[in-house]
């Protein structure tokens, strides 16, 4: 599956993955460097889904005026 199509769940389970992997010492190095950019691209995709839902709340708690509206956000809701 490509990363750009990877939802943030999907994309941080995987990274998990690689993680765990690169922790391993049964990897060959050229294998760690390939798991190695495959991670720094995962964790690239899943910043900008962090980013892109930060912007999506901060558009969504503005008020009439513009004004950011600042509230705090309860998980367990």
């Amino acid at each position: 599956m490509e990363i750009e199509k990877m939802s943030f769940e999907e994309a941080l389970k995987k990274l998990e993955e690689i993680v765990k992997e690169l922790e391993g010492e049964s990897i060959q190095l050229e294998e760690s460097i390939e798991k190695f950019e495959l991670g720094v691209k995962l964790s690239s995709h899943c910043l900008s889904k962090l980013n892109e839902a930060e912007r999506k709340i901060e558009e969504l708690t503005r008020s009439e005026e513009g004004k950011l509206i600042v509230k705090e956000l309860k998980m367990d809701e």
